[in-house]
């Protein structure tokens, strides 16, 4: 995986915070997320595929989105 550029917060993460993701978009073989609130800790990676089909799964309900 190459140098991450720029990291997207969660659109569910509201105003104030609270506990939610970031995400690089900028990766072409994989899906890095990490905890906003620990910006230098660990970084999970999915691969293109597992990502989509882990947000298909929430946008069609199969899995809550909370």
């Amino acid at each position: 995986m190459h140098a991450i550029t720029a990291w997207r917060k969660s659109s569910y993460s509201g105003s104030e915070g609270g506990n939610c993701i970031e995400v690089a978009d900028d990766c072409t073989d994989a899906v890095p997320i990490r905890d906003s609130k620990d910006p230098h800790g660990p970084t999970l990676a999915f691969t293109t595929t597992a990502w989509s089909s882990f947000l298909t799964a929430i946008h069609t309900g199969e899995l809550p989105a909370s």
